[in-house]
């Protein structure tokens, strides 16, 4: 099975923090990879009109921004960007090129701005 999940929040849609499908806002499921392939390209087209600014990761890991789309975070005391991220995954998992899954791993020299997932404690988990 392949998934082509649409998601909103703090984060691009490669960091899968623990928690992150709380941010998704529409999934559909495909029986074979064209058809998801083909479903992906068309919302990838759709949401490229809509955004200013988008990156791409491994293909199938897109993130797209505006500017001044933020929330402020309470425990960091600072703005957040928003993120519409856009994936295709195999079995709700990144799909694998090389032998290798195709996301980033979380470390703390990571991505510091998400403080509500990234605890004093799940930081020197990573650090170790």
């Amino acid at each position: 099975m392949y998934q082509v999940i649409e998601m909103y929040g703090d984060n691009e849609p490669w960091w899968f923090f623990e928690g992150w499908e709380e941010d998704i806002n529409q999934e559909k499921v495909f029986e074979e990879l064209e058809q998801a392939i083909h479903y992906y390209e068309k919302k990838y087209q759709q949401l490229a009109q809509e955004y200013s600014m988008m990156k791409t990761k491994d293909r199938y890991l897109t993130a797209f921004w505006k500017d001044g789309d933020s929330r402020f975070c309470e425990e960091c005391d600072d703005d957040l960007q928003q993120y519409k991220g856009l994936v295709l995954l195999k079995n709700c998992h990144p799909l694998i090129k090389n032998g290798k899954e195709q996301h980033e791993t979380i470390s703390y020299s990571g991505k510091a701005k998400c403080c509500k997932r990234l605890s004093p404690s799940t930081r020197s988990q990573h650090e170790a």
